[in-house]
């Protein structure tokens, strides 16, 4: 097969170069998605869905369910600007994401409730808003809109004012650990799914409050701050014991994501210059914390460490794409993020030279070659940096998007009350509960560690 890096060659120029000719873009566009066709035919690799007795939309262990959510959101960027003739491939993301939208259209599949957390149904409902946003094709029962409306409005069902002042648990069910545990990836995947289902929509009265909500309660419990240096953070979260004043602060790239972009959507649509500062002062702390001095992006809080688990090593996926998309709604900021992803883009490009194939995606983009770590995270990771450069503006019901809308959507079932009839059994429960303590423990131990 060929090698990434003799596709990259193109892209290079792009980098190298500071003359930005009509013809050059085009060039280096082509050969950019050639590289990203590399990158996303690995992912399939990890593919459950075409194994005998697999499970389409899922990926294989250790990769969760969430995983899975950010994989198809980042392949349907990859299926629209690159592979657009590929039926093939667009039956493969329709068929994973339609698969994964639970019994009742929401993203709460029953068979996910041993893992299942507010911030898991989120990452799924930034995907579907991603085919929402690219036209992707239309299921003819319930429309990716109203799907994504429906993981919206369960998702703020769940707000709970009873401790520390508001916010969401990380968990949807009481019996899973974690469920006395807030945390921002949650609350910042609810803030994101508000801001483009106002702009998307054009319904400011419902979704704006909801991200005004957000913003001003992370805030007061802690879990964003603007220190005296002006060095903007985004921590974990905290448990609701003592009203969520013992906050972890680790902090994370896709979380600060997703609010970045959050805020961009929000002053895209609204013109409210108090968005455009907060995205601004998000990009700054972004860059500032989660790239090396050669502008090459890295989860900085465990990678320096080689302390990143399994989840952690597909943060960069979603903090990619988030990346992208700021610098399309807010074009003021194109010129301070790009120099950033073009340097993560080729060294991602050049990480992707190990494995039997030789195409197989490291985690470190600052190492030459592949630094001998694989897996989906790599790869989608990988996937949403190179892509990056092509996407595209998000479209809206005003610049030509579908409108199949239900503000309802989701309200009408037991899970909008936060209700679950199942027949989980004291047994399931504990195993459950052992698995997400386990993760929690690793999590907290982690800054720990990380502190001595």
């Amino acid at each position: 097969m060929l090698s990434l890096n003799r596709l990259i060659v193109s892209v290079l120029l792009l980098f190298t170069s500071a003359v930005y000719s009509v013809e050059m873009q085009i060039t280096s566009e082509d050969s950019i998605c050639a590289a990203a066709k590399v990158v996303a035919d690995g992912m399939w690799n990890y593919y459950e869905g075409f194994k005998y007795g697999g499970v389409v939309g899922m990926f294989a262990a250790p990769n969760y369910w969430w995983n899975a959510g950010e994989a198809f959101g980042g392949l349907v960027d990859y299926y629209t600007f690159c592979d657009s003739d590929n039926d093939t491939l667009r039956g493969w993301i329709y068929d994973g994401m339609y698969h994964q939208a639970g019994e009742n259209y929401n993203y709460i599949p029953s068979n996910q409730s041993m893992t299942e957390g507010n911030d898991d149904q989120g990452v799924w409902g930034m995907a579907i808003m991603q085919a929402v946003e690219r036209n992707f094709t239309e299921p003819e029962s319930h429309s990716w809109l109203e799907m994504t409306q429906a993981v919206f409005n369960t998702m703020y069902a769940r707000w709970d004012d009873e401790h520390c002042g508001g916010g969401l648990r990380w968990q949807i069910f009481t019996w899973n650990s974690g469920y006395d545990y807030k945390n921002s990836i949650s609350n910042g995947c609810l803030f994101h799914l508000a801001a483009r289902l106002a702009r998307y929509t054009g319904n400011e009265s419902n979704y704006i409050e909801a991200a005004e909500k957000v913003w001003t309660w992370m805030d007061d419990v802690g879990f964003l701050t603007e220190e005296d240096n002006g060095n903007f953070r985004i921590y974990d979260g905290a448990k609701i014991e003592n009203n969520c004043s013992t906050v972890t602060d680790l902090r994370w790239s896709y979380t600060y994501g997703v609010f970045m972009a959050g805020c961009a959507y929000l002053y895209n649509f609204t013109g409210d210059t108090v968005w455009q500062t907060r995205a601004l002062e998000i990009v700054e702390a972004s860059l500032t914390y989660f790239f090396t001095s050669d502008k090459i992006m890295q989860e900085t809080t465990c990678q320096p460490h080689n302390l990143c688990n399994n989840d952690q090593r597909s943060f960069r996926s979603l903090f990619s794409r988030c990346l992208g998309l700021t610098m399309l709604l807010m074009p003021e900021t194109r010129d301070q993020i790009l120099p950033y992803m073009e340097a993560s883009a080729e060294g991602a490009a050049q990480s992707c030279s190990g494995g039997s194939d030789g195409v197989t995606c490291g985690e470190n983009w600052s190492e030459s070659g592949w630094d001998g770590v694989y897996g989906l995270g790599e790869q989608m990771s990988a996937l949403e940096a190179i892509m990056s450069l092509v996407v595209k503006n998000p479209i809206s019901v005003q610049t030509g998007g579908t409108n199949r809308t239900n503000y309802a959507a989701g309200t009408d079932s037991e899970d909008y009350s936060n209700q679950n009839e199942l027949d989980i059994t004291g047994r399931d429960r504990a195993g459950a509960g052992a698995l997400t303590a386990i993760v929690l423990a690793i999590i907290l131990g982690g800054s720990v560690w990380m502190m001595f």
